[in-house]
Protein backbone atom coordinates (compact mmCIF):
# COMPACT_ATOMS: atom_id res chain seq x y z
CA UNK A 1 0.00 0.00 0.00
CA UNK A 2 2.69 2.81 0.99
CA UNK A 3 5.50 3.31 -1.17
CA UNK A 4 7.69 5.78 0.10
CA UNK A 5 7.64 9.37 2.38
CA UNK A 6 6.48 12.24 0.02
CA UNK A 7 7.14 14.89 2.24
CA UNK A 8 7.13 16.04 6.13
CA UNK A 9 5.59 19.45 6.84
CA UNK A 10 7.57 22.03 9.13
CA UNK A 11 6.21 24.98 10.71
CA UNK A 12 9.12 27.38 11.58
CA UNK A 13 9.26 30.40 13.45
CA UNK A 14 11.56 32.35 11.53
CA UNK A 15 10.76 31.87 7.87
CA UNK A 16 13.59 33.03 6.71
CA UNK A 17 16.33 31.95 8.75
CA UNK A 18 14.62 28.18 8.09
CA UNK A 19 14.23 29.36 4.48
CA UNK A 20 18.22 30.05 4.27
CA UNK A 21 19.15 26.84 6.46
CA UNK A 22 17.02 24.45 4.52
CA UNK A 23 17.91 25.74 1.22
CA UNK A 24 21.31 27.37 1.33
CA UNK A 25 23.22 25.38 4.16
CA UNK A 26 21.55 21.68 3.93
CA UNK A 27 20.75 22.26 -0.06
CA UNK A 28 17.34 21.50 -0.90
CA UNK A 29 16.02 22.97 -3.79
CA UNK A 30 12.80 24.84 -4.58
CA UNK A 31 9.69 23.70 -6.08
CA UNK A 32 7.36 26.32 -4.60
CA UNK A 33 7.32 29.65 -2.63
CA UNK A 34 3.47 30.20 -2.07
CA UNK A 35 2.42 33.57 0.16
CA UNK A 36 -1.36 32.79 1.69
CA UNK A 37 -2.28 36.24 2.55
CA UNK A 38 -6.07 35.21 4.52
CA UNK A 39 -3.19 32.95 6.30
CA UNK A 40 -0.50 35.45 6.80
CA UNK A 41 1.41 32.47 5.90
CA UNK A 42 3.91 31.40 3.42
CA UNK A 43 4.41 27.54 1.85
CA UNK A 44 7.94 26.75 0.72
CA UNK A 45 8.04 23.07 -1.05
CA UNK A 46 11.22 22.11 -1.16
CA UNK A 47 12.66 18.86 -2.96
CA UNK A 48 15.56 16.24 -1.79
CA UNK A 49 17.83 14.62 -5.24
CA UNK A 50 15.17 11.35 -4.42
CA UNK A 51 12.05 13.80 -5.37
CA UNK A 52 11.21 12.96 -1.95
CA UNK A 53 9.99 16.90 -0.52
CA UNK A 54 9.73 19.13 2.66
CA UNK A 55 6.94 21.86 2.77
CA UNK A 56 8.16 24.77 5.24
CA UNK A 57 5.15 26.66 7.00
CA UNK A 58 4.98 30.01 8.73
CA UNK A 59 2.19 30.99 10.60
CA UNK A 60 1.91 33.93 12.96
CA UNK A 61 1.82 32.88 16.65
CA UNK A 62 2.62 29.40 16.29
CA UNK A 63 3.11 27.62 19.67
CA UNK A 64 6.63 26.11 20.05
CA UNK A 65 6.75 22.38 20.01
CA UNK A 66 8.09 20.47 23.35
CA UNK A 67 11.30 18.61 21.84
CA UNK A 68 13.30 17.58 24.98
CA UNK A 69 13.13 15.89 27.08
CA UNK A 70 12.40 13.10 24.98
CA UNK A 71 8.15 14.45 24.18
CA UNK A 72 5.66 12.09 22.16
CA UNK A 73 5.19 12.40 18.56
CA UNK A 74 7.53 13.38 15.29
CA UNK A 75 11.27 12.46 17.42
CA UNK A 76 13.53 13.29 14.56
CA UNK A 77 13.77 14.09 10.80
CA UNK A 78 16.37 11.56 9.02
CA UNK A 79 18.56 12.41 6.04
CA UNK A 80 20.25 9.80 4.23
CA UNK A 81 24.46 11.23 3.06
CA UNK A 82 27.30 8.88 1.71
CA UNK A 83 29.43 10.09 4.26
CA UNK A 84 28.41 11.56 8.08
CA UNK A 85 32.22 12.86 8.78
CA UNK A 86 32.39 14.62 5.76
CA UNK A 87 28.71 16.10 6.00
CA UNK A 88 29.49 16.76 9.61
CA UNK A 89 32.32 18.90 9.02
CA UNK A 90 30.56 20.57 6.17
CA UNK A 91 27.50 21.97 8.69
CA UNK A 92 29.91 22.97 11.18
CA UNK A 93 31.94 25.09 8.95
CA UNK A 94 28.56 26.92 8.36
CA UNK A 95 28.82 27.87 12.45
CA UNK A 96 26.36 24.74 13.41
CA UNK A 97 26.68 22.61 16.10
CA UNK A 98 26.72 19.58 15.61
CA UNK A 99 26.60 16.63 18.22
CA UNK A 100 29.73 13.71 18.17
CA UNK A 101 28.72 10.76 15.30
CA UNK A 102 27.69 7.43 16.77
CA UNK A 103 27.18 4.44 15.40
CA UNK A 104 23.95 2.79 15.34
CA UNK A 105 23.96 -0.91 17.23
CA UNK A 106 21.99 -2.96 14.64
CA UNK A 107 22.95 -1.42 11.58
CA UNK A 108 26.88 -0.49 12.14
CA UNK A 109 26.21 2.86 10.25
CA UNK A 110 27.21 5.82 11.75
CA UNK A 111 24.81 8.87 11.94
CA UNK A 112 24.97 12.64 13.56
CA UNK A 113 22.60 14.87 15.28
CA UNK A 114 21.97 18.90 14.80
CA UNK A 115 18.90 21.18 14.57
CA UNK A 116 17.27 23.23 12.47
CA UNK A 117 16.89 27.59 13.73
CA UNK A 118 14.09 26.07 15.41
CA UNK A 119 16.12 23.28 17.52
CA UNK A 120 13.71 20.40 15.61
CA UNK A 121 16.20 17.46 15.84
CA UNK A 122 17.63 16.44 12.12
CA UNK A 123 19.79 13.43 11.31
CA UNK A 124 22.49 12.28 8.78
CA UNK A 125 22.50 8.62 8.69
CA UNK A 126 25.61 7.19 6.84
CA UNK A 127 23.57 4.87 3.55
CA UNK A 128 24.38 1.37 3.80
CA UNK A 129 27.26 0.42 1.52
Amino acid sequence: MLKRIHHAAIICSDYRASKDFYTRILGLSVIAETYRAERVSYKLDLALPDGSQIELFSFPDAPPRVSRPEAQGLRHLAFEVDDVSACKTILEAQGLEVEDIRMDEVTGQHFVFFADPDGLPLELYEAMR
